[in-house]
């Protein structure tokens, strides 16, 4: 008797527990009592769009020196080729009101012509606001009554075993839904965005092929978690593991995107590595995850803050990171000006710190970042040794596009059409949006002239 009661007590429980769930899942269907993602799927699947793209690829390749002998010294050093090309991706739509579309840079990196297909049939031409290839994220804008635009969640909260859905166009195929779990986070040192680029992906096993970059991959609220971007494949096709690059990083280069028009980056100014466990029991530390400090640069962003050579970084703003390699992802996609508090572990015990992050800019954009003619020379910020003001050259490479418009060694930039320049930061600014004849100032020495870009 008392056996049969447990058991009738079991199934009421169940019962029970199952109406609970039903009351607070929303993706169960009233109708059929059955499980569902339809409804979430009805509200968030008008937000991710179909890209398709079109353009010219231009390639270069070096003229060889046999036939420059028969040109002569002249004769170009270089043969450009332009190919054609056509291609499909996914987006989402994450500002109704502005029309804002986020999708990865591959998707639309040298397109001329960038069109949106919205889920009700309508294809809208897109404008491009920016994007930044070293995390694969571009930001389009379209015009049009009636979007929808997902809800962001935090990804920081994500844990592995997590549900989610991921929405895109695989294959050129209309809207595809596939389903599975969170399989790992905090995935780097995978080379997909290219070398220094900023990886910091969620690994999921929901489906995703050719043509879900860019798509959305979202919770069981229909928040989006992630934008899918790359896939695990010897073939090219799904095998279970997919990469996505998780909404908090999104929406940091976003935001900058909106803001500038480009990615002004942050950096804290330091060099370091992994803790590991071998680490960990050298110092006599009680933690194996960590970024370990090995060198602080002078007037950096964390010398100014107090960290110093030794500290273990343990958190950033209070979410807990497990290297150097997610330290520099989530510093790295922030933007420049941004404070932040890091918690750090020194002697054996954990203290708080709090820095404002530098310019990335002024020590790290190559020549060619900030005009295809500069590319060949070195620039830094000045002052140079007899403290002339400005952007200093350096290390011209012989028969670059730098050494050909005149720039040598030892120049000083000190000026872009009349308006005097600092750093490299303001040059960078003026020439991305100077579109004219672009007159160099130089400080040559004791003597002052101008270079002029056509």
């Amino acid at each position: 008797m008392n056996r049969m009661l447990g058991k009738v007590l079991t199934i009421v429980a169940l019962v029970g527990a199952l109406s609970s769930a039903h009351a607070a899942l929303p993706f169960f269907n009233d109708d059929k009592e059955v499980p569902s993602l339809a409804p979430m799927l009805e509200e968030v699947t008008p937000a991710v769009v179909s890209i398709s793209v079109a353009g010219t690829q231009v390639s270069r390749q070096r003229v060889p020196e046999m036939f420059r002998f028969f040109f002569g010294p002249n004769a170009p050093q270089e043969q450009l080729q332009e190919r054609p090309f056509r291609g499909l991706g996914s987006g989402v739509i994450i500002d109704a009101k502005q029309g804002y579309v986020v999708t990865n840079n591959h998707v639309v990196d040298q397109a001329d012509e960038i069109t949106v297909k919205l889920t009700d049939g309508r294809e809208l031409e897109a404008k491009k606001i920016g994007s930044d290839e070293q995390s694969d994220i571009a930001l389009l804008q379209i015009k049009a009554e009636n979007l929808s635009a997902v809800k962001l969640a935090d990804s920081d909260k994500l844990r592995v075993g997590d549900f989610v859905v991921a929405i895109g166009n695989p294959f050129g195929l209309t809207q595809t839904v596939t389903s599975g779990i969170v399989s790992a986070l905090g995935r780097s040192d995978l080379n997909i965005v290219g070398n220094g680029g900023y990886e910091d992906f969620i690994q999921t096993d929901a489906a995703i092929n050719r043509g879900n970059s860019g798509g959305a991959l979202v919770n069981l609220r229909g928040e989006l978690v992630g934008i899918n971007t790359a896939i695990y494949g010897p073939n090219g096709g799904n095998v279970g593991i997919g990469f996505a690059i998780p909404v908090n990083m999104m929406k940091h280069l976003t935001d900058q995107l909106i803001e500038f028009g480009e990615i002004r980056r942050g950096l804290l100014g330091i060099l370091g590595g992994d803790l590991d466990a071998e680490l960990a029991k050298a110092m006599e530390l009680d933690i194996s995850q960590g970024a370990f400090v090995r060198e602080v640069n002078a007037g950096s962003a964390a010398e100014k803050g107090g960290i110093l050579p030794g500290d273990i970084i343990v958190s950033i703003d209070g979410k807990e990171i497990r290297s150097f390699t997610e330290l520099r992802a989530k510093i790295g996609t922030m933007g420049a000006g941004t404070k932040v508090k890091l918690d750090i572990i020194r002697d054996g015990k954990r203290q708080k710190i709090d820095v404002v992050l530098d310019d990335y800019r002024s020590e790290n954009l190559t020549a060619q970042q900030i005009h295809p003619f500069l590319e060949g020379a070195t620039l830094s910020d000045g002052p140079n040794q007899q403290g002339t003001q400005g952007v200093v050259v350096s290390e011209v490479i012989p028969r670059s596009p730098a050494a050909r418009l005149g720039l040598q060694d030892g120049d000083v930039i000190v000026g872009v059409n009349r308006q005097p320049i600092k750093n490299v930061g303001e040059l960078s600014d003026i020439l991305r949006d100077n579109q004219g004849v672009i007159a160099l100032n130089i400080k040559r020495g004791n003597t002052s002239l101008y270079l002029v870009i056509r």
